[in-house]
């Protein structure tokens, strides 16, 4: 297994690594004297696939000092990296989850099932991953996913006509007379009729195919590759979709073919089912997914239920749309929070940024800054469509633990004032019921404050 670096994702600095370290590892051909140059060149050869992982690479000191470090972003995945003075493959750069238990994908997993969302890794043609298998999205979280689509098929009637031959009292259908011909010398024969039917069934080819991918899937959430964690996830589900399923008999496919005329349900259980069938047969080649999607859908769910506790009604997505005689081509075309939270005249705003502010208080980096701003001046235009003077809104950005900001900005003008809340929310189901503990308390202070 062959890892040039790993780091966790929203990784604001990561540790330096020494460029004769470097030399003496991976670039062996290099001349230490001048290795800032080849550090250079191998951020210039691997460009595309840094950006693509949304990697930043940075180079410090020089001469026999020179050091390379990284930024990360959103992005979680694993690059494959080439050699700045052969030109040939070396080491993976990988980018982990921040948090991780014993298996890096559990706390992944487990959330995505709480949202019922569907994020999929992203890939790109590269080389295949120095690490091989090791680094790439495993089996069970496509299993994961499938047994999520194929419990939503079973739920519903899925028929189809089934052409087959069967033997009537009557001449009526499709009769193959060239077999009747050939047997009905025979007394008892002649009022047996080999016919053709369509006969509607759920016992068809197709639902077979789709038994088959079943037990790839249950073979694989069995096994040791999938942490306990998952398997008490998807236990109660495999035990349901396995009685639906008793009778129909699996039929050994490499492809399960999506026709134009299958429903949605039928199509998306296809589609995860062919991802099954493909995972061994395609090389391990540079991928991504992005946790801002998570993030966001994880912050939704978690307003959405303080919503139901509180009496308050939640907008997901709520767009705002521009009227204007001329657009130009620049021009936004609507303003979309990623929430909004309503209780009789209270608006509250919510954003989510999956950005590591919260992970580097004390940073003085301008970046963090220009994010931090940025992310402000936005919230603060999502609450201007409130119509009370004084206005509301919540920042959420990740963190190591659950908590929470408040800033108020006045106006001495007006005697409006806006109020901002940054809230940090680990990742994790577990931080769940604290986070909904805090916001009650919190919506209920400014409901009360707002009358």
């Amino acid at each position: 297994m062959e890892v040039f670096c790993e780091i966790p994702c929203l990784t604001e600095r990561s540790n330096q690594l020494n460029g004769i370290v470097l030399q003496k590892k991976w670039f062996k051909s290099a001349d230490k004297r001048i290795i800032g140059q080849y550090l250079q060149k191998f951020i210039q050869y691997n460009s595309k696939q840094f950006e693509f992982l949304g990697v930043q690479p940075f180079i410090s000191g020089t001469d026999l000092n020179t050091s390379l470090y990284f930024n990360t972003s959103n992005y979680i995945g694993a690059i494959p990296l080439r050699a700045s003075d052969t030109g040939k493959q070396i080491g993976d750069f990988v980018v982990m989850p921040r948090y991780i238990g014993k298996d890096r994908f559990e706390d992944y997993i487990e959330i995505l099932n709480l949202l019922g969302t569907e994020i999929s890794p992203e890939v790109i043609d590269s080389l295949p991953l120095a690490s091989g298998k090791n680094f790439r999205p495993p089996l069970y979280l496509e299993a994961v996913k499938f047994i999520k689509s194929l419990e939503e098929l079973v739920k519903k009637p899925w028929r189809k006509f089934d052409n087959k031959e069967r033997v009537s009292r009557q001449p009526t259908g499709q009769i193959n007379w060239n077999k009747y011909l050939n047997s009905e010398y025979k007394v008892e024969n002649r009022i047996k009729f080999p016919v053709r039917k369509n006969i509607l069934s759920e016992f068809h080819p197709e639902y077979s195919e789709i038994r088959y991918v079943f037990d790839l899937c249950k073979l694989e959430l069995h096994s040791s590759n999938t942490p306990q964690r998952i398997k008490n996830i998807v236990r109660t589900k495999l035990d349901f979709i396995e009685t639906k399923l008793y009778l129909h008999k699996p039929s050994v496919t490499n492809h399960i073919t999506i026709k134009a005329s299958d429903n949605l349900t039928v199509k998306k259980c296809k589609d995860h089912a062919n991802k099954i069938l493909n995972h061994k047969m395609i090389d391990s080649t540079a991928w991504r997914v992005d946790f801002a999607d998570v993030f966001e859908k994880f912050v939704q769910y978690i307003f959405k239920e303080t919503a139901k506790e509180t009496g308050g009604r939640f907008y997901p997505n709520y767009k705002f749309h521009s009227k204007s005689s001329v657009h130009y081509s620049w021009e936004l075309k609507h303003l979309e929070p990623d929430a909004i939270y309503q209780k009789d005249s209270l608006l509250v705003f919510i954003d989510a940024k999956y950005k590591s502010n919260l992970y580097n208080k004390s940073d003085l980096s301008d970046s963090l800054k220009e994010t931090h701003r940025h992310d402000l001046h936005q919230i603060m235009a999502y609450s201007s469509f409130s119509k009370t003077s004084n206005k509301y809104g919540f920042l959420c950005y990740p963190s190591n633990k659950v908590e929470i900001k408040s800033i108020k900005y006045s106006n001495r003008i007006s005697g409006s004032e806006n109020t901002i809340l940054i809230l940090g929310i680990p990742l994790r189901k577990d931080s769940i019921h604290e986070t909904k503990c805090i916001l009650i308390d919190e919506l209920n202070n400014i409901g009360k404050s707002s009358m």
